[in-house]
């Protein structure tokens, strides 16, 4: 497949520039690579800076190696999953940085072109794997995962409503034969739920297959994980930026936010305030950024993006 067959616009990228508040010299991370769009946006808006961005996905960063070559030493891509953000930076020398943008949507090179199962609409092995350290695929997933399991995992990672019925077909089809592709599960999935369902804005499936791919790469850990890093590698005036895709993504990003802002620990009755108010982080702008009609309409993956800014502050400045 031709490379420019699976490019796909970055979302928010005005949004993103301005939440980054790009310095001369700045040394950013681009926590998610993916085919390197932000990353382009990143270099091509200040010249002297450098971008080291991270992906698990050895075959879509060998992709954006080759786009971003252009760029050289500017440039540097780290095969690895962000959760190991801090032991890589400090590896490679860099203690602090002054911003760290994460889009947690998935690559479109993953839906169009990695022949991983992520699309419900191919005929494609259930893997959904995004790197080669996840330690089951969705094929183990949906084969070996007790009833129960399933359920709990549509309902907290897909939000979907009819898990318990979904989680029955699908224990009682592999009984007959396991479930190996993308397409049949899903059509598996659209035969359990009501038929009003498949009128509703996303296929019957999407909430699903969401859910899988959470459990097989341990989406919503890792970004805890990485979110706790942030905030010392973060030089003072440094912009942490999060691109999230649904509510739980969006959710974890925002209670962290709203946690590491300054905030009184001082006792209620206390006559003036002692202790400094302990927090590392200031909003930027008090509700997520999202996209406008004009890209929506050039961009429909960015309908449901949601961006998240916050800035590093120093320790024990003033509130």
């Amino acid at each position: 497949m031709e490379e420019m067959h699976i490019i796909h616009d970055p979302v928010l990228p005005g949004q993103v520039l301005d939440g980054l508040a790009l310095v001369p010299g700045g040394v950013y991370v681009d926590g998610t690579l993916g085919e390197g769009g932000h990353s382009r946006l990143i270099l091509e808006s200040e010249p002297a800076c450098r971008v080291i961005a991270f992906d698990q996905d050895e075959a879509i960063i060998g992709i954006a190696r080759r786009r971003l070559a252009p760029y050289g030493e500017r440039f540097t891509a780290i095969c690895s999953n962000f959760e190991s953000m801090s032991e890589a930076l400090l590896a490679g020398g860099v203690r602090a940085v002054n911003g760290i943008l994460l889009d947690l949507g998935i690559s479109s090179f993953h839906y169009e072109a990695s022949g991983r199962g992520f699309s419900f609409q191919k005929s494609e092995p259930l893997d959904m794997r995004l790197g080669v350290t996840a330690r089951v695929s969705a094929s183990d997933v949906v084969n070996e995962y007790a009833e129960k399991e399933l359920v709990r995992i549509f309902r907290e990672y897909g939000e979907e409503r009819y898990a318990g019925r979904i989680a029955r077909a699908i224990v009682e089809a592999r009984t007959r034969e396991p479930i190996v592709t993308a397409d049949r599960l899903a059509a598996l999935i659209s035969r359990a739920v009501p038929a009003s369902y498949a009128h509703e804005r996303i296929h019957p499936a999407t909430r699903v297959f969401q859910a899988i791919r959470i459990e097989v790469n341990r989406e919503l850990e890792v970004l805890e994980d990485v979110l706790g890093q942030t905030v010392d590698l973060l030089l003072p005036g440094g912009r942490l930026c999060v691109i999230s895709f649904h509510s739980l993504e969006d959710r974890i990003v925002k209670h962290f936010m709203r946690d590491n802002e300054p905030h009184c620990i001082c006792p209620p009755r206390a006559p003036r305030c002692t202790c400094g108010c302990p927090g590392r982080l200031r909003a930027v702008y008090r509700k997520a950024l999202v996209a406008d009609d004009e890209e929506v309409a050039k961009n429909p993956r960015s309908r449901s993006a949601k961006l998240r800014v916050a800035e590093r502050i120093a320790d024990g400045a003033a509130v």
